[in-house]
């Protein structure tokens, strides 16, 4: 078990975004925050060892992440809300930071292109 150099976040939906998700498409009318939530985004990060740094990162990735998110449930941007600011990324989404992250396996990490 190696440590690396990287911190992790955990996205996690609230209440709002499966307000949005729900009227996409009909498989959608049963989510739940639950099932939205049991198998949540996690990112890989630069390490953040401080709160400010935490906010920082928020700053600088809040609309990447956001899109990304927004992208998993529809591909058309002109269902996605456009006027998005971190207040509402925030009020969409559960933030969680984790500062150790340590690999368990034993092979290299392999980026896995689109």
């Amino acid at each position: 078990m190696s440590e690396i150099n990287r911190s992790l976040i955990i996205v996690k939906p609230k209440q709002p975004f499966l307000d949005w998700a729900r009227p996409l498409d009909v498989e959608s009318q049963d989510l739940t925050l639950e099932s939205m939530c049991k198998d949540s985004t996690a990112y890989l990060i630069p390490e953040i060892w401080h709160d400010p740094d935490e906010e920082d990162f928020l700053t600088t990735y809040y609309d990447l992440l956001f899109e990304e998110q927004l992208e998993e449930w529809s591909l058309d941007e002109t269902a996605w809300p456009q006027q998005r600011d971190l207040k509402m990324f925030l009020e969409w989404f559960e933030v969680e930071f984790h500062s150790l992250v340590f690999d368990l396996c034993d092979e290299a990490i392999q980026v896995v292109e689109d």
